[in-house]
């Protein structure tokens, strides 16, 4: 079980564990649109395909990971392909704001707040799924929250 706890009390950065030890840092640039973490001292980078549209690409020294895109601005999904496999991040409910991850049909794991208004992130994801595809799906569920977060303040 993987968890993800924020640095500080309104951060939006975190520290990543795997069975309560920590194997690497997630962060969530100024502009939203941007990010990375370190796992193992290797640096992997969030950015999008173009400025402000498009989907996000995972990279690490220059070689494209994973890629994540939205079907709508509308809905908060994305699909994701890494290796030629394709996922589906997707709300568990339309009023919860826990996320799945869908491999066709089929639920294969969980990314859940550990409690209603708490962004510290219970992760269920098989062990199949490398680390730096696990944290790039929590990156985009903690960007989904942010952008919650966001505008909710707004109104």
């Amino acid at each position: 079980m993987l968890t993800a706890i924020p640095r500080h009390w309104f951060s939006w950065n975190f520290t990543l564990l795997d069975g309560g030890l920590p194997f690497g840092e997630l962060g969530m640039a100024m502009w939203r649109e941007k990010g990375g973490f370190t796992i193992s001292n290797t640096v992997y980078r969030i950015s999008r395909e173009r400025l402000f549209s498009g989907g996000f690409v995972l990279e690490s020294n220059g070689v494209v990971i994973a890629t994540a895109r939205k079907p709508s601005a509308f809905t908060r999904r994305f699909l994701i392909e890494q290796g030629g496999v394709q996922y589906e991040l997707r709300p568990r409910s339309m009023f919860l704001r826990g996320f799945q991850l869908r491999a066709g049909d089929q639920v294969v794991g969980t990314l859940l707040p550990d409690g209603f208004l708490s962004r510290r992130m219970n992760i269920d994801l098989p062990g199949s799924i490398p680390m730096p595809m696990r944290a790039f799906l929590i990156w985009l569920t903690v960007l989904m929250w942010k952008r919650e977060a966001d505008s909710a303040g707004a109104s």
